[in-house]
């Protein structure tokens, strides 16, 4: 792989002493300035529009963490925070939201925490339900095992991080639902998630035995088989005395109190008849 390729392939920006271990000579660097490289300081290569997370970490000599880090692995993060999050440990550097302890070897070719550590970041660092959808995505999407998150946090006596961990529900499939467990909880609505019904399928929620809840995801309806096959199930559950409230994203994070509202006074009302 040429030099400027892997360079790109790191974000736009690397140490001098990472891309000699790579197997670049130092003329291989030498040649990077006429390729378009720059040298912020010594010892530091950047490209043109290069990841700007990743060359803050490296001039600050950490790896991008908790919030920061969630996009290079995929996890659940509705809003971008505005302030970077990065592990470092010297108490250099200012601008930025420091987190000291780091347990993990980090991402191999990037200035970025481990995933776990990014988990253990997130839970004592974000407020509920964005800690908890991040955690929630690390095990899902990555495998990270719950009891080592429960492990590291009973070792640094991290309370408050261990009390979120205890809200994780896994059962969920995406930050919405995420969301919308989180909104169940803080309300004291009690449900059960990822329901089998028969004859109707998998539900998202299922609240007082009657109560069906489903959250639509982007692509829903894409298809017209799919549409069809949708109101089939909804029919279903209404003939088998189920009522059910559907929703879609949008509603569950900037409307929660109609949400709320809606499925209070179905609840208050109770079921029309026995479900079958």
């Amino acid at each position: 792989m040429e030099i400027l390729d892997y360079l790109e392939h790191t974000g736009g920006v690397a140490r001098s002493a990472q891309l000699l271990n790579a197997g670049y000579s130092r003329r291989d660097l030498g040649r990077l300035a006429g390729l378009g490289a720059t040298q912020p300081r010594r010892g530091v290569f950047v490209l043109p529009g290069c990841d700007e997370g990743l060359a803050a970490a490296i001039r600050h000599n950490g790896r991008l963490t908790c919030a920061s880090a969630a996009g290079h692995y995929g996890l659940w993060l509705r809003k971008v925070p505005e302030r970077l999050h990065l592990a470092c440990n010297h108490g250099h550097g200012k601008g930025f939201i420091r987190h000291r302890t780091v347990r993990f070897d980090g991402h191999p070719g990037l200035p970025v925490a481990a995933v776990e550590d990014v988990a253990l970041h997130a839970l004592g660092c974000l407020p509920p339900p964005s800690s908890t959808a991040l955690a929630t995505s690390a095990i899902r999407l990555h495998g990270v095992p719950l009891e080592l998150l429960k492990d590291q946090l009973r070792a640094d006596r991290s309370g408050t991080a261990l009390r979120v961990l205890r809200e994780l529900d896994l059962r969920a499939e995406s930050i919405v639902e995420v969301d919308a467990q989180h909104l169940f909880r803080s309300n004291s609505i009690e449900y059960e998630a990822q329901v089998f019904l028969p004859c109707i399928g998998r539900v998202d929620f299922l609240l007082a035995g009657f109560l069906i809840v489903e959250i639509d995801g982007f692509a829903f309806h894409s298809k017209r088989g799919d549409m069809l096959k949708d109101r089939d199930r909804n029919n279903t559950s209404t003939v088998r005395g189920f009522a059910v409230l559907r929703y879609m994203p949008e509603q569950i994070w900037f409307n929660p109190e109609r949400v709320l509202a809606e499925i209070r006074a179905v609840l208050a009302a109770g079921p029309r008849f026995p479900t079958q």
